[in-house]
């Protein structure tokens, strides 16, 4: 075996990368904060989060534990084209429609978990009701 990855690889690695910074962004870290708490660099952190750098199952309990989530968190939502028949085209077809749909998906822009985060920050449970219905309203008059 060659030290090249295979796309089904490179794909589960962009997909946990993805969700890390997903996170990330949700709790409102940065890059080089999450870094220092696992005692990394940011452009360590980077790696990880494009998919570039595989994360390993150790490194993967400690960021689950600082980022607050389950390690099942990481691999949610993954689609797993082509395991079974262990055919290339399938799977280089399945991840690349895969990479498009996550760049059109409004859910993994920067904008919109920003937006999320800020909204739970609002501590007042009746104002945040009176945000979410004067943005439900505005997006209601837009179409």
């Amino acid at each position: 075996m060659g030290s090249r990855r295979d796309s089904r690889t490179a794909y589960v690695d962009s997909h946990v990368g993805g969700r890390l910074r997903e996170r990330r962004i949700l709790l409102g870290l940065s890059q080089t904060r999450l870094g220092e708490s696992l005692d990394l660099s940011f452009q360590q952190i980077q790696k990880y989060e494009r998919g570039i750098d595989r994360i390993s199952v150790g490194r993967l309990v400690h960021l689950a534990h600082v980022l607050e989530v389950p390690i099942t968190y990481f691999f949610e939502e993954l689609i797993e084209p082509g395991f079974a028949d262990g055919s290339d085209s399938p799977v280089r077809a399945a991840v690349s429609t895969r990479a498009d749909e996550r760049a059109e998906d409004p859910m993994s822009r920067r904008e919109t978990l920003e937006l999320v985060r800020a909204y739970y920050q609002i501590e007042q449970p009746d104002l945040r009701k009176h945000v979410f219905a004067l943005i439900r309203s505005i997006a209601t008059k837009e179409h």
